[in-house]
């Protein structure tokens, strides 16, 4: 009879092992390929619940550390929304056209520094986002489709303070494709509305729609020696909106002119607060308004931001 080497046996079952543990480690790693992906296409299929309006207030929100509202924008993705959006498309009061325009930039979005007398450290400042044509024409598409007759495509473009301030706190990594979207003051806040509404299925397509501006805006007004003291129409009017968004009165809100207290005087021109009725419009039917952040600036300047969603989910 012939004896079995002990070093056989042991090379037999080092073998053995060695297969089980390959085995084991090739199930794992399909196993987490799998959820990966799998959270992946959960995260694509869910889209982006929400949409904003935020009151960018003052340029100097881009280095004053004073401002409450600087804070809670550094701190947007991980108290506010923590998703990525796959896209940006914000709305600024800071691009007025005669018809609904969208930037469709390639490459890094130039930094356009829309205003003047500031310190010359906010000159310095660069916020190179790429930009996202793919999202300005289905933009285009949508709004063509929702009825707007024309839209117009800037290739040159890029980014004014009212879009790259916010967002230079919120995504300081500038790796998110932003589109922007004009207003036109000519028109009413139902025309932005409209606009929204038709903007609305881009949410479920990943991407972050932002209105920015500011809830009240008279610069004629500003007094920089009020301290902590809010003027009464600026606390009136932002009061009104605070409760007709908290309600979901989106058609006050949209006839504000008529129905909220000292309109003309919160808001001489309309370009700070129209963009609010796009991302009101883009939420979409059953939904109201949630404060995100509240503070004053100036005793007139109000940076109320709102975030918009299902009613079911307060």
């Amino acid at each position: 009879m012939h004896t079995i080497s002990p070093f056989f046996i042991y090379a037999i079952g080092f073998l053995s092992f060695c297969i089980i543990l390959a085995l084991k480690f090739s199930n794992l790693t399909e196993t987490s390929e799998f959820s990966n992906d799998a959270t992946t296409m959960a995260t694509e299929k869910k889209g982006i619940k929400e949409t904003f309006y935020i009151s960018h207030g003052s340029p100097t929100l881009s280095i004053d550390d004073s401002l409450p509202a600087r804070h809670f924008l550094k701190s947007f993705r991980q108290k506010v929304l923590t998703e990525k959006p796959k896209a940006i498309l914000i709305i600024s009061g800071h691009w007025e056209t005669s018809e609904p325009a969208v930037n469709a930039v390639s490459g890094p979005c130039e930094t356009i520094y829309d205003f003047y007398g500031f310190p010359d450290v906010m000159y310095k400042l660069k916020y190179s986002a790429p930009g996202a044509p793919e999202l300005a024409t289905r933009v285009k598409e949508l709004l063509l489709k929702s009825g707007f007759g024309s839209v117009h495509v800037d290739k040159k473009r890029g980014l004014d303070h009212g879009a790259w301030v916010p967002l230079m706190l919120m995504y300081p990594e500038a790796d998110i494709p932003v589109c922007q979207l004009s207003v036109q003051t000519h028109k009413d806040a139902a025309h932005h509305y409209r606009l929204g509404k038709a903007l609305a299925l881009l949410k479920d397509e990943g991407v972050l729609i932002i209105g920015s501006g500011a809830a009240t805006h008279n610069l004629r007004m500003i007094n920089r020696q009020n301290g902590d003291s809010v003027a009464p129409w600026a606390y009136e009017f932002d009061n009104w909106i605070k409760e007709a968004l908290l309600e979901g009165r989106y058609e006050d809100v949209n006839d504000y002119e008529e129905k909220a207290p000292y309109a003309r005087v919160a808001h001489p021109r309309p370009d700070h607060f129209y963009p609010l009725h796009v991302a009101m419009g883009a939420a979409g039917e059953n939904t109201r308004g949630e404060v995100v952040h509240h503070s004053w600036s100036y005793g007139t300047l109000s940076y109320a931001s709102y975030k918009f969603s299902d009613k079911a989910e307060y």
